[in-house]
C-alpha cells in the first residue's frame, strides 16, 4: 500500500507563478529601456516594442494577481490597511504605466480631490487600478481619465476612456460575466475576479466594497469603479 503522500500541485503552481513573475518583471524593465532608445514614435520598431510592453505588463500584472489569490484564499496574504494620502497614492499608480501610455501617445488626466486621506490596503488597490489603466490603454482612443473623491460616504475611484466602451453583454451580466472564458477574446475574466475579491476585502461598518462597470463618464467611453467604504 502506498502511503506516500500527495504532492501539493498548488503549492508547485504558485512556487512557479513566483519564479516566472520574477523573470517577466526582468524583461520588463529591459523592454521599457529598449522603448526609451528606439527612437521616433511612427517607427515600426517602436510601435512593436509599444506592444511588447503591454502584452509583458498584461503577462506580469495576470501572475501577480494569480499569486495574491493563492495568498488570499489560503491565508497568507498579509492584508493591511492604512491611510493613504490619495494624491500620493494615484500619482504612483499613474507611474507604473505612464511608460505605456507614453510610448502610445496616449494622454492621462487625473481629477483627485484635495487633502483626501482614505484607509485601505495600498498594495491591493495599487493592484486594481493599475490593471484597470492598462486595459484602458489597449481599448482607448487617446485619453484615460482617473477620478477619485468621496461620494457618499465612501471612496471612489474611477478610471475612464474614450474608447467605445464595454460590450452590452458585460453591462448586464456585470461580475457575472466572469465567471467563464470567452473564446473569442480570450478573457478569463481574471482581472475582474482579482478586483471584485480585494474590493471585498475591505469592510467597514458593516459596508463592504465593490467594483462596477458603465458606459459614458467625462469622455464616453468604458468607465471601471472601485468603491472603498
Amino acid at each position: 500500500m502506498n502511503t506516500q503522500p500527495k504532492p501539493d500541485a498548488t503549492l508547485f503552481l504558485a512556487s512557479s507563478v513566483h519564479d516566472m513573475k520574477n523573470s517577466i518583471s526582468v524583461m520588463l524593465g529591459s523592454v521599457q529601456r529598449f522603448l526609451a532608445q528606439a527612437g521616433p514614435e511612427q517607427t515600426e520598431f517602436h510601435r512593436d516594442m509599444a506592444q511588447m510592453l503591454y502584452e509583458i505588463q498584461l503577462i506580469n500584472g495576470n501572475l501577480i494577481q494569480l499569486l495574491t489569490l493563492y495568498k488570499l484564499g489560503n491565508d497568507l496574504y498579509p492584508f493591511n490597511a492604512e491611510t493613504q494620502e490619495i494624491a500620493e497614492f494615484a500619482h504612483t499608480a499613474v507611474s507604473h504605466v505612464q511608460p505605456l501610455l507614453n510610448s502610445r501617445g496616449i494622454r492621462i488626466e487625473l481629477d483627485l480631490e484635495e487633502n483626501c486621506y482614505w484607509e485601505f490596503d495600498g498594495d491591493l488597490v495599487n493592484g486594481i487600478i493599475v490593471n484597470a489603466m492598462n486595459n484602458a490603454a489597449n481599448y482607448t482612443r487617446s485619453t484615460i481619465h482617473l477620478g477619485v473623491a468621496t461620494v457618499a460616504g465612501a471612496l471612489e475611484i474611477r478610471v475612464e476612456d474614450d474608447g467605445s466602451g464595454f460590450p452590452q453583454r458585460m453591462l448586464d451580466e456585470g461580475l457575472a460575466a466572469m465567471r467563464g472564458v470567452d473564446f473569442s477574446t480570450g478573457s478569463t475574466g481574471l482581472g475582474l475576479y482579482f478586483a471584485a475579491v480585494s474590493a471585498r476585502l475591505h469592510r467597514n461598518r458593516q459596508e463592504e466594497g465593490s467594483i462596477r462597470l458603465e458606459n459614458g463618464g467625462r469622455l464616453g467611453g468604458g468607465c471601471f469603479i472601485v468603491r472603498l467604504p
